[in-house]
């Protein structure tokens, strides 16, 4: 009764490590993937494609398979998702400003023509 009690958390210290890191890291990944992917000559279909197999690792994998692998998948996943979001939303806004510009012309086109003096 007087031996010390060791609690057992069930994981190594790795992974401990990532899941107290997890989001960070996979934060930082996506913005250097995103950041590659809008300066470079490559499309965003690698992304997609990425995306696709991190999230079937996690889904398949990770998912059965606790502890590093989980976690390295957890990571992979969600820091390829938040990468595809990137170009998703680059094109969104390009859209969006590009109707905005448009609008405008015609207003200031109509304001124009039915100014007569």
């Amino acid at each position: 009764m007087d031996e010390p009690r060791t609690i057992e958390h069930g994981e190594s210290a790795s992974a401990r490590w990532l899941r107290e890191r997890r989001l960070r890291v996979a934060l930082l990944i996506a913005f250097v993937e995103s950041l590659l992917v809008l300066f470079s000559d490559h499309g965003w279909r690698y992304v997609i494609i990425t995306a696709v197999v991190a999230l079937a690792a996690y889904w398949f994998l990770g998912r059965r398979w606790p502890g590093v692998i989980y976690e390295a998948t957890w990571i992979a996943a969600v820091s390829q998702l938040l990468a595809v979001l990137v170009p998703v939303l680059w094109v969104l806004v390009k859209v969006v400003a590009l109707v905005v510009l448009v609008g405008l012309a015609v207003f200031l086109l109509a304001a124009l023509l039915l100014d007569r003096k």
